[in-house]
């Protein structure tokens, strides 16, 4: 295994592999949660992120559009950049999944949401995001105005993927 400063680099080298692998464990994990309760989900996945969605999730009458984020558990990451037009979603939430380098088993996952699904995003606040790299002229990051940038405290704490679609689909709203 190759490594850079003690983290195996495939975390960066292979950063969008790793990210389609998250998600199908994220929606594997979930699946087996809502086919425990019962409860069977539809599942939408976009092909751009125009919207600030990777998914649609779907129960009864019930619809989550979900931003997942990632970090790796010995990640100095204390914030997520979220694009605004999530917020113009009903039912709208960012799941961050906290996971294993090695493994990318699920450590836990940070939530920032309404828990009930019929309610849009909480207020994104006022912090904007920034462009990665400098621009030639000015020597400055740009700002990305349809960016807000949520810190790390602004999320929910959730230990398992029980918690995260309990949190999704309550079972009192669903009525089970």
């Amino acid at each position: 295994m190759s490594t850079y400063q003690g983290v195996d680099d495939r975390l960066f080298t292979q950063s969008s592999l790793r990210e389609e692998y998250l998600e199908y464990c994220f929606l594997a994990d979930l699946s087996r949660v809502m086919w425990q309760r019962r409860q069977p989900m539809e599942i939408l996945r976009t092909n751009t992120d125009q919207g600030g969605y990777d998914l649609v999730l779907e129960v009864g009458r019930w619809m989550r559009h979900v931003q997942l984020k990632s970090s790796h558990r010995s990640s100095s990451t204390s914030q997520q950049k979220i694009n605004t037009n999530l917020a113009d979603k009903q039912g709208a939430c960012v799941v961050w999944i906290r996971f294993d380098q090695l493994d990318l088993s699920f450590e836990n996952f940070l939530w920032f949401g309404d828990t009930d699904p019929r309610r849009g995003l909480p207020d994104l606040g006022e912090r904007i995001g920034k462009h990665t790299k400098t621009t030639k002229t000015t020597g400055e990051k740009g700002l990305r105005k349809s960016i807000r940038v949520l810190r790390k405290g602004e999320f929910t704490s959730l230990a398992s993927i029980a918690d995260v679609a309990e949190n999704m689909f309550p079972k009192a709203l669903l009525g089970t």
